[in-house]
């Protein structure tokens, strides 16, 4: 499986279990068990978008694309950005 098949693979099963599209996907990458993937959803729509709720799920595949376990990670709002210090 290709990266861009895996990450469409990611997209799609996240999608169709959370019930809501992500945003992006934020890195993807292989693994001796298929790819892992982190992505980026809106959990809370908010007025305006700058302060909506994003959150980072982590997605694990198989080698043929199937979803193998998702956990949310961080949430965060929208305009936040990470610094190097981790804040």
């Amino acid at each position: 499986m290709s990266a861009t098949e895996a990450l469409r693979s990611a997209i799609e099963q996240l999608s169709e279990l959370l019930g809501r599209a992500p945003e992006s996907v934020s890195s993807l990458r292989p693994t001796d068990q298929g790819w892992e993937a982190d992505v980026e959803v809106v959990e809370l729509e908010r007025i305006p978008e700058t302060t909506s709720v994003m959150a980072s799920y982590q997605v694990v595949l198989d080698p043929e694309g199937k979803l193998l376990a998702y956990e949310r990670g961080r949430r965060y709002t929208r305009a936040q950005v990470d610094r190097k210090d981790g804040r």
